[in-house]
């Protein structure tokens, strides 16, 4: 069932809560609900604050099959961790197939687009069609892309699902010093071939 709200009015009485409190609230709204992850450098912050909230939350992870090692061992180190419910989605190609196929394309080749449906898309909604929420927790921010600054802490996603990013007006600044304060890890090293710059969308949040 899906969760039909205000979402401009809530988000202008949401955008001074702090992230605990914009969780709390959301977590009313559904028991059916994910938080999606990419392990990426600042995935410990959300996926943390789940282990005190909602320690049995799916945690949808699309794996592509190309991180880096350091990103397969902070996730690993974050599952164990906080215990994650991990829902984990692949490519239906493996990773030698995918590279025989359509290789490694950079941003400006005409197969990268190939490339992100098959290692990104795909298994994302493939994901959304196997769970069916109608919660979706994330971490975007304002300040990450031209697209991200058109959203809100609350926004629906393509299917109408209600998407919460407790962390939007979070700096980086911010989200460091959060880092420090509970001695959580960062994934430095993370790098993601479906967006290449920092600037640029995957697609999952174009879903």
């Amino acid at each position: 069932m899906k969760i039909q709200l205000p979402i401009e009015e809530i988000n202008r009485e949401l955008r001074y809560k702090s992230p605990e409190e914009i969780i709390d609230w959301a977590l009313t709204l559904s028991e059916n609900r994910i938080v999606t992850t990419s392990f990426g450098v600042y995935s410990a912050v959300l996926l943390s604050t789940f282990y005190k909230k909602d320690s049995d939350i799916k945690v949808v992870w699309c794996d592509t099959l190309f991180n880096n090692d350091e990103t397969y061992e902070h996730a690993l180190n974050l599952i164990r961790r906080f215990n994650l419910n991990i829902q984990h989605f692949k490519p239906l190609k493996s990773k030698e197939q995918i590279i025989s196929e359509v290789g490694l394309p950079g941003i400006d080749d005409p197969l990268h687009k190939e490339f992100t449906n098959i290692v990104k898309i795909e298994p994302f909604k493939r994901a959304l069609e196997t769970v069916r929420p109608d919660l979706w927790f994330t971490n975007i921010r304002v300040r990450q892309t031209e697209y991200r600054n058109s959203k809100d802490i609350l926004s629906y996603s393509k299917d109408g699902i209600l998407k919460v990013s407790p962390f939007y007006y979070w700096s980086d600044e911010d989200l460091d010093q959060y880092v420090i304060d509970k001695n959580l890890p960062k994934n430095t090293a993370y790098f993601d071939p479906t967006k290449v710059l920092n600037n640029r969308e995957c697609g999952i949040h174009f879903q």
